[in-house]
């Protein structure tokens, strides 16, 4: 009998061998395109780009996070956002930024051909969410890069009253430096200030003069332009050096023997004449206090004590009476701080003789 040989178990095996290796490369594609979308999200994406300016900004890399696409900006573009061209760059360092932890994009979307990423931290402790512009910026292989359509700085526009030193999160800066006007900017003049976002800003006075606890202001908006307004309050040392200007001035008024003395808060008013040089001294000195008065300080009206010895000689009669009377009154004065960081006190009216 003749065998007849047959090719089907063989063409059935090839089959399964090819369909396996289909889904094989089927498997490795999917592996490849998946891996190729993580790589994207984790690098190459608008959110990745806004996670990165974030993560050197919570590293403390201020000068890296400058370099970011996008994050630099011209005079040109402060002035279209309304923000003075005279704003200072001095807190875009790494000295002045706060903390920037727990950073978690929450959203991105594409919107007018732009991307729009929005994340959640916690800035200094505080919980903030920002939303940054980003539009493609070439390729870098095949891979898009990115760059910020509006800039992530902002401005805080400060005014501190009462100092011309303070501290921006432990940065220490004289208003007089970083103003365009330098020496001759009006102590009352906002200092805009450059600072990146997201981040908390915290503004400190720490001067023998004044002092101030922390007033801080979360800058979470790009481009926007928040104020802040800080009253310092006087220190005891300051108070005490006021104390003893004051002093020192009643008890040079006491040397002029007449009984108006000349540019001082007290004197006698009597109808006759008098018989004697009168002699002076204070009986009670006023316990000075010292309030905010715009940029300066000022004394307000605190009540004192003066006594007199003097005799009056009567008109009617000519006889003689000696006179030992305390005098009340009141001290208040102006205390403006000068260039160079000294104090000038004036005891009563403007127009008077500093007390010192």
């Amino acid at each position: 009998m003749q065998q007849v040989e047959t090719k089907a178990p063989r063409r059935s095996r090839l089959g399964v061998d090819l369909a396996m290796l289909a889904i094989v490369g089927l498997l490795l594609i999917a592996a490849i395109a998946a891996g190729a979308s993580t790589l994207y999200q984790q690098f190459y994406s608008p959110s990745a780009f806004v996670v990165r300016y974030l993560d050197m900004l919570s590293a403390g890399r201020a000068a890296d996070a400058l370099h970011v696409p996008g994050v630099a900006i011209d005079r040109e573009t402060l002035e279209a956002a309304g923000i003075a061209d005279a704003a200072s760059e001095a807190l875009l360092r790494n000295a002045a930024l706060g903390p920037l932890s727990d950073i978690e994009v929450v959203s991105e979307k594409a919107v007018d051909g732009r991307s729009e990423v929005t994340v959640e931290y916690e800035a200094s402790g505080h919980t903030g969410t920002t939303t940054f512009t980003v539009e493609q910026d070439g390729w870098a292989g095949v891979m898009p890069n990115w760059r910020f359509t509006t800039s992530p700085l902002a401005v805080v526009e400060l005014t501190v009253r009462g100092a011309d030193q303070f501290a921006v999160n432990g940065f220490e800066i004289d208003r007089r430096q970083v103003s365009q006007a330098g020496v001759d900017a009006a102590p009352l003049d906002p200092l805009p200030l450059l600072v990146f976002t997201p981040g908390l800003y915290a503004v400190t006075v720490d001067t023998p003069i004044a002092a101030s606890s922390g007033t801080g202001v979360l800058a979470d908006t790009p481009l926007a332009t928040t104020p802040v307004d800080v009253q310092a309050e006087p220190t005891d040392e300051f108070i005490a050096v006021v104390q003893q200007r004051v002093e020192e001035f009643l008890t040079q008024c006491t040397t002029q023997e007449v009984l108006q003395p000349t540019a001082c808060p007290f004197g006698l008013e009597v109808t006759n004449r008098i018989s004697s040089l009168p002699k002076w001294s204070i009986a009670v000195q006023p316990a000075v206090t010292v309030v905010p008065d715009g940029a300066h300080w000022m004394i307000p009206p605190t009540d004192a004590v003066a006594h007199v010895d003097v005799e009056i000689k009567s008109l009617f009669d000519g006889s003689v009476e000696k006179v030992s009377e305390d005098v009340p009154f009141q001290v208040n004065g102006t205390i403006v701080i000068l260039p160079d960081g000294s104090a000038s006190i004036r005891v009563g009216a403007p127009s008077e003789e500093p007390a010192g």
